[in-house]
C-alpha cells in the first residue's frame, strides 16, 4: 500500500518527502557546524553540509525495501531541484545551470561513494580525511573534521535505529550537533583535569 503512494505523485507522497527534506535541511543548518566546526558559511559550505545529510539519509534508505527506495529517490530528486533553484537565485543563467548541476552531481556522487566506504568500514580516519578534502580543501589539516566525522558516525547509528516503516512515513531525526560538541568538550576537559 505504501509503495503505491510513491508510484504516482500524490499529496501524501509530497508531504512525506518534504517532511524528510525539511529535517535534512534543518540538520545541515545547525549553527555549531559553522560557528565551532568552522564549516564555511557560504553557498558551497552549506551545499557540503546538505550533501552530508542527504548522504546519511540515502545511506540509511538503501537496501531492498521498495517503499524506502522510492522515498530515497524522491528525496534525492528534491535535493537536486533545490540545488538548481539555489544556483538560479545566485544569478547563474539558464545556460550555465546545467553545467553546474552536472558538476555538483558528480561531486555529490563522489562523496556518496567515499563517505559510504568509510561508514561501511567504521573508518573514522578516512571519513575525517574525506570531510576535510571536501569541506575544507583550503586546509591541509582541519582539526574539527574528527568532530564532524564523529557526528556523521553517530547520526548513522541513530538512523539505523529508526525502523523502515517510520522512515517511509517521513519521520527522521538527526543528532543535535550541540550534544556532540558538549560531550566531546567535556571529555577533553576531563582528560586535562586528570
Amino acid at each position: 500500500m505504501i509503495l503505491q503512494l510513491f508510484r504516482r505523485k500524490s499529496k501524501a507522497n509530497e508531504a512525506i518527502v518534504l517532511r524528510v527534506y525539511e529535517a535534512i535541511v534543518a540538520a545541515a543548518r545547525q549553527k555549531r557546524f559553522y560557528a565551532q566546526f568552522h564549516v564555511p558559511d557560504t553557498p558551497l559550505g552549506r551545499y557540503e553540509m546538505l550533501s552530508v545529510h542527504i548522504f546519511l539519509t540515502l545511506h540509511r534508505m538503501r537496501g531492498d525495501n521498495p517503499a524506502l527506495m522510492a522515498v530515497a529517490q524522491e528525496v534525492a530528486d528534491e535535493f537536486f531541484k533545490d540545488v538548481d533553484h539555489s544556483l538560479r537565485e545566485l544569478g547563474i543563467g539558464d545556460q550555465g545551470v546545467p553545467k553546474r548541476m552536472k558538476k555538483l552531481a558528480r561531486m555529490f556522487y563522489g562523496r556518496v561513494a567515499t563517505y559510504g566506504a568509510a561508514l561501511d568500514t567504521d573508518d573514522a580516519e578516512a571519513l575525517a580525511a574525506a570531510l576535510t578534502r571536501n569541506i575544507r580543501p583550503d586546509l591541509e589539516f582541519w582539526p574539527q573534521a574528527r568532530h564532524l566525522g564523529e557526528y556523521v558516525l553517530r547520526c548513522r547509528d541513530r538512523l539505523r535505529a529508526i525502523d523502515d516503516s517510520t522512515l517511509v512515513a517521513g519521520e527522521i531525526s538527526f543528532m543535535d550537533a550541540d550534544d556532540l560538541a558538549l560531550t566531546h568538550d567535556n571529555t577533553e576537559e576531563a582528560k586535562q583535569n586528570d
